[in-house]
């Protein structure tokens, strides 16, 4: 009677090994539930890019507006009939006119 409790035993713990710690078993799925999490969060900070992007491109293509921004700040574009004014902050004014001088 004894051995047969040292046989169940020892299968027990062999078993248990198995479903602890050998491949496809809980440590392996943990690591890959983790994974795919991470991977999940990457996706939707994707989808959402895609999504700006995507609401950027039609605004382009329908619009005249956002055309005339992106000329604006990206090439300094200012329109017929404008008038241009730069306002700078007090640490750069007085940076710029002590450099002139």
């Amino acid at each position: 009677m004894k051995w047969v409790t040292v046989v169940l035993a020892v299968a027990l713990v062999w078993l248990q090994h198995d479903l602890w710690l050998a491949k496809g078993g809980w440590r392996d799925m943990w690591r890959l539930e983790a994974e795919a999490e991470r991977q999940r969060q990457a996706n939707q900070s994707l989808v959402l890019r895609n999504q700006a992007l995507t609401a950027e491109v039609e605004n382009l293509r329908t619009g005249k507006e956002a055309i005339a921004e992106i000329a604006r700040t990206d090439l300094g574009y200012v329109g017929p009939g404008e008038v241009y004014y730069r306002i700078l902050p007090a640490s750069e004014a007085a940076a710029g006119s002590a450099a002139a001088e």
